[in-house]
């Protein structure tokens, strides 16, 4: 059965036990109201790992002005529940205090400088210091031996990767493939804000990011099959942010360039903002 406990201290001595024991611990953060792609994770993590610790925590710091922190759904019972079927051991239930003991006004704060200023960054200042920031502390809290991360949300999962790398984090970092239902909708807690006809033209966002590669493949120029894309879904109804071919650390490739890429996209539906994905190769 799995165990639930909301004291640090009580997580420290649980995890500490584990590595006396010589066992390995794996670690997934999310914030709750679990879906499948959720407990993906928690079983990729189960492969690597003797023992799984996954976190809900709703964390403030990386919600921006406006945005759905009040109404961000939580189900902690049904998380539990989720988890335990997927085979995790230990959750870690923070609240505010115990993530930020010193107030989130006097809290210390981790910047990841370049990659957090573009795509998602330059939509949602401060959203990525946020995430910066609490995944620091709850490494620091849990200490484990590996986390994974889901890349759907591929710019947060750069982000992470560079802070582990820079800060000298012991851990590694393993990415799960993006969890999608059968009509290719990447699976997130907040498709439950969509209205039924609105869930009906979701999943025209995946396969724009599709059609835009299709026509890169093709050999349209970059900026024509990105502007074509973000037409095509701003027809469909969606208000586009962004739908863009990047290279996998983000930046902009060249005229003609060739190798991986990875295609990105963030639009809102009605309320609802949706992100997702697509990574490929243009021989």
């Amino acid at each position: 059965m799995i165990e639930t406990v909301s004291r640090l201290e009580d997580l420290r001595a649980r995890v500490g036990g584990w590595k006396r024991d010589g066992l390995r611990v794996g670690f997934v953060p999310t914030m709750g109201n679990l879906h499948e792609g959720h407990r993906s994770l928690v079983h990729l993590a189960r492969e690597h790992c003797d023992r799984v610790v996954a976190s809900v925590f709703v964390n403030p710091t990386q919600f921006g002005p406006g945005e759905d922190f009040a109404r961000y759904p939580r189900t902690p019972q049904d998380d539990a529940a989720a988890l335990e079927a997927s085979g995790c051991d230990l959750l870690w239930l923070p609240s505010v205090e115990a993530m930020y003991p010193l107030g989130i006004e006097a809290a210390v704060q981790v910047r990841v400088p370049g990659i957090t200023s573009v795509l998602e960054g330059a939509h949602r200042p401060g959203h990525f210091d946020g995430v910066a920031t609490v995944v620091a502390r709850l490494f620091n809290q849990v200490g484990p031996d590996v986390a994974v991360f889901g890349r759907k949300d591929y710019q947060q999962l750069a982000v992470i990767r560079h802070m582990v790398a820079d800060l000298a984090f012991p851990v590694a970092i393993v990415a799960a493939g993006t969890a999608r239902e059968p009509d290719g909708l990447a699976l997130s807690s907040r498709n439950q804000y969509l209205s039924a006809e609105e869930r009906t033209r979701a999943p025209r966002l995946h396969q724009a990011l599709e059609a835009l590669r299709d026509a890169l493949r093709a050999g349209t120029e970059r900026a024509t099959a990105e502007a074509n894309a973000a037409d095509t879904l701003a027809a469909a109804g969606f208000d586009v942010d962004y739908i863009v071919a990047r290279r996998p650390d983000l930046s902009e490739p060249g005229p003609g360039e060739r190798g991986a890429m990875v295609a990105l996209a963030a639009a809102r539906l009605g309320r609802t903002r949706l992100i997702d994905n697509l990574e490929f190769e243009l021989q």
